[in-house]
């Protein structure tokens, strides 16, 4: 059974006391993709790290993070775009737009998310997109860059039914992580109704860990958890949604 963390920030200082350990122990649970995320350019280093420390397993993105979008924002794009042009990513992520921390520099947000987008268009890329209280403002973009080249992944989605029909229309998978474990989490009520073809797996980690592990440090094994519930929801076995969910990163990252 293979099962692919399709977004995981193993550069995360939360790691660095046990990395070889945590992954290792994915890697015994089944879990044998990494695809992670930039957040800026100080991650750079340290994804290019993890890709030659575990070649085969980590797959890289490159991208400015929303929260991340600052004063500097156009140096931290013209990183974005200069890494681009160097070497292969499989995907421009995380990108979007975050207005629970902070909403002063939503102008910013919104022409960084627009570059991004552009920037996977030209290298034929998905993207992976961080929308957390943005739902309106990210639609808002991707109904104006919409086209058939645009695709990619709503990230730890948590939206409505009918958020989750629009973001599919956009050609956007729905990335499910710990929130689906959650008993607050609501998108458990509805997700069986949403075709598993859309749907890939994630787990965040450091973040949102999955239910039985939640409030404690995240990590990619706890993906099974996940698996679990879904397996539990769709009426399916475990390796069956291992099966479809990695199948569908296929699609998405094109490997």
């Amino acid at each position: 059974m293979v099962i692919t963390d399709t977004h995981t920030h193993l550069y995360a200082e939360d790691f660095d006391q046990d990395r070889d350990q945590m992954i290792q122990r994915a890697i015994d649970a089944g879990v044998s993709r990494f695809f992670i995320p930039a957040i800026d350019s100080t991650c750079t280093q340290p994804m290019y790290d993890l890709e030659q420390n575990y070649p085969g397993h980590i797959f890289l993105m490159m991208g400015l993070h929303p929260t991340y979008v600052k004063e500097n924002y156009e140096q931290e794009l013209q990183h974005v775009a200069d890494e681009l042009s160097k070497r292969k990513f499989y995907a421009i992520g995380e990108i979007g737009i975050d207005l629970y921390w902070d909403k002063t520099h939503l102008p910013q947000q919104q022409i960084a998310f627009r570059k991004q987008i552009q920037l996977a268009k030209e290298y034929k890329l998905p993207i992976v997109i961080h929308c957390r209280e943005a739902f309106d403002e990210i639609f808002e973009i991707l109904e104006q860059e919409k086209s058939p080249e645009l695709f990619g992944i709503f990230h730890c989605f948590s939206g409505t039914y009918e958020q989750a029909l629009q973001a599919i229309s956009y050609n956007m998978k729905l990335g499910i992580g710990g929130v689906a474990t959650f008993k607050n989490g609501k998108i458990d009520q509805f997700l069986n109704q949403i075709d598993l073809e859309h749907i890939v797996l994630e787990t965040d980690s450091p973040y949102l860990a999955p239910v039985p592990y939640r409030g404690k440090r995240n990590e990619s094994s706890y993906i099974v958890s996940v698996v679990e519930k879904l397996s539990q929801l769709y009426g399916l076995s475990a390796h069956e949604i291992a099966t479809i969910t990695t199948a569908n990163s296929k699609a998405i990252f094109g490997i």
